[in-house]
């Protein structure tokens, strides 16, 4: 046993390192948390704390609940439209749903159903009524959610229902189902496993949605613990209170991870051909299915068309001789480049060192492979435990324990939560990738006796590249549109894009905001679709790579 140790160490080492590493910062950040403050004072619970939990915990169910019901509905009816033209910059459009910042979409919401949206102007130019501000506290956060979790989980489904085999559409049809009695026969059994997988996600991200609350709450009725977190911290200067909602933060989203450990949602990288299903629809359902699709389209494409229409009349000659714009903007620039690099290599470590545990030619069959597997699979998905604000109170508690410079804390905490952040993501890309690759070449690579050199260059990165590609720009946009930490930390002094924006909108100077709003949707928008392919191309030829 010893001895195959021995032999995979120059693939297993690295990725148990990072993962050691990874739980033992999460212990330190746990044991600065629970030793900063009078134990009795922070377990002391009152009606406002189990208030903040009752309304985080029922926005997150109402949010999964709403998500799930339009997401299942879309992709039902992108699954059956397969025809129509257009479908596959619809589906590439709702997938990008993932990497826009929450910032950009409340800011978009806002264009529409706010006070002076776009549908409160045309109902007072047309009927000279206005409906007001009904967009902020639950409905506004529920609408946000809705709208960045709903598309999300229509491309995963909508890959489930292409998946389905042709054979059972074939046998309801001959056996004369209905739509409905096709639906809840062949399609939901299908879907129930990704269903709950999507579920156990988009529950995780709405409890600790931080930038919508902040944003859409409109009230301290409609905080969550992570925005309480945010208040005491920057606007009360209450520790105490603030390591109170951490700790309880910290504790359910562990238990939501361990539970939702065994169903994970598996990401691929952005496919849109479509997949024919063998089933002509009847009229009336085609028209259904089409009236969803349209709805949805405009819900989606409405708020990016203000946030163009807006910032297309911003004075950029001003915002770009902004020294504080300039500085935000090379500031989320470097972060993001840095993040996506480390984000790559971490998921790359932890990815080969797991695979080890699970193949059964490897050491799957030993009795420590499963403790080990779940280990590593659990500090990757730390954020998911760890929401953003628990971690940036922990750094900032580090930060007044130990002397040094504030921007060097604010560095290390951004670049740390944005890798955090984008590694759960990245390991559901990259793991099932390797674990084919070490499938299909381990005999050949073993009795060749290749080194690990050369097997990255002819037998993993041939097939990885586009998938790295894909994780790359996946971790950049996440790292340039994240508003979590960095509202702790962000000043004149740190500052970044999202930081900077934030405050245009809260000193009201709309027009550079919406600018900026343009600036950073078209930088995350170009990075998504431009980068994944720069990964696909071969660096001689400039052909495009075969993808099995």
């Amino acid at each position: 046993m010893l001895k195959r140790l021995y032999g995979f160490k120059g693939s297993l080492l690295p990725g148990l390192f990072v993962s050691f590493f990874l739980l033992g910062f999460a212990l330190l950040l746990f044991m600065t948390l629970l030793g900063a403050e009078d134990p009795v004072q922070i377990t002391r619970l009152d009606e406002r704390v189990y208030g903040l939990l009752e309304f985080t915990l029922y926005q997150a169910f109402l949010s999964t609940l709403l998500s799930l019901a339009v997401g299942i509905v879309l992709a039902w009816s992108l699954a059956h439209q397969s025809d129509f033209k257009g479908r596959s910059v619809l589906v590439a459009l709702f997938s990008s749903s993932l990497v826009l910042p929450t910032l950009l979409v409340a800011f978009g919401l806002i264009g529409i159903y706010g006070r002076n949206g776009w549908i409160n102007q045309i109902s007072i130019a047309l009927f000279d009524h206005s409906f007001g501000s009904y967009l902020y506290g639950l409905s506004g956060i529920l609408l946000a959610h809705t709208y960045l979790n709903a598309s999300f989980a229509s491309r995963s489904l909508l890959h489930t229902f292409e998946s389905i085999p042709k054979e059972k559409y074939k046998l309801a049809k001959s056996l004369g189902f209905s739509t409905f009695q096709r639906f809840i026969y062949v399609e939901l059994p299908a879907l129930k496993p990704t269903l709950l997988s999507i579920a156990s996600t988009i529950f995780l991200l709405c409890f600790s949605s931080f930038a919508i609350v902040l944003i859409l709450g409109g009230s301290p009725a409609y905080n969550t613990l992570e925005v309480a977190i945010y208040e005491a911290v920057r606007i009360d200067f209450d520790i105490a209170m603030a390591l109170k909602l951490a700790l309880i933060q910290l504790a359910i989203s562990t238990l939501l991870v361990i539970f939702s450990s065994n169903f994970r949602t598996g990401l691929s990288n952005l496919k849109t051909a479509s997949v024919r299903i063998p089933w002509k629809e009847a009229e009336h359902i085609g028209w259904i299915q089409r009236t969803v699709i349209a709805l949805f389209t405009l819900f989606f494409v409405l708020p990016l068309l203000v946030i163009i229409a807006d910032g297309s009349g911003a004075d950029f000659g001003r915002i770009f001789a902004e020294s504080l714009f300039v500085k935000s903007f090379l500031t989320s620039l470097v972060f993001a480049v840095a993040s996506s690099i480390l984000t790559v290599v971490l998921a790359l470590f932890l990815s080969d060192a797991k695979r080890h545990f699970t193949l059964k030619n490897r050491l799957a069959d030993r009795v420590f492979s499963k403790p080990l597997s779940l280990l590593i699979s659990f500090s990757g998905n730390l954020y998911l435990a760890i929401p953003s604000l628990v971690m940036g109170l922990g750094f900032f508690l580090l930060s007044q324990k130990y002397e040094a410079p504030i921007v060097v804390w604010a560095s290390a905490a951004v670049l740390t939560a944005n890798v955090l952040m984008s590694l759960p993501f990245a390991l559901s890309v990259l793991s099932p990738v390797m674990q084919k690759t070490a499938q299909r070449y381990d005999k050949l690579v073993f009795s060749l006796n290749l080194g690990k050199v050369q097997r990255w260059i002819y037998c993993e990165y041939p097939y990885l590249k586009s998938s790295i590609g894909y994780v790359f720009a996946l971790a950049f946009c996440f790292s340039l549109g994240d508003l979590g930490i960095i509202a702790l930390f962000g000043s004149d002094e740190f500052s970044t894009l999202p930081w900077y924006l934030y405050q245009l909108m809260g000193s009201y100077r709309t027009n550079d905001a919406a600018g900026v709003a343009l600036i950073l949707l078209v930088i995350i928008l170009s990075v998504f679709v431009a980068v994944p392919r720069l990964f696909e191309r071969k660096v001689s030829g400039g052909e495009v790579a075969e993808h099995k």
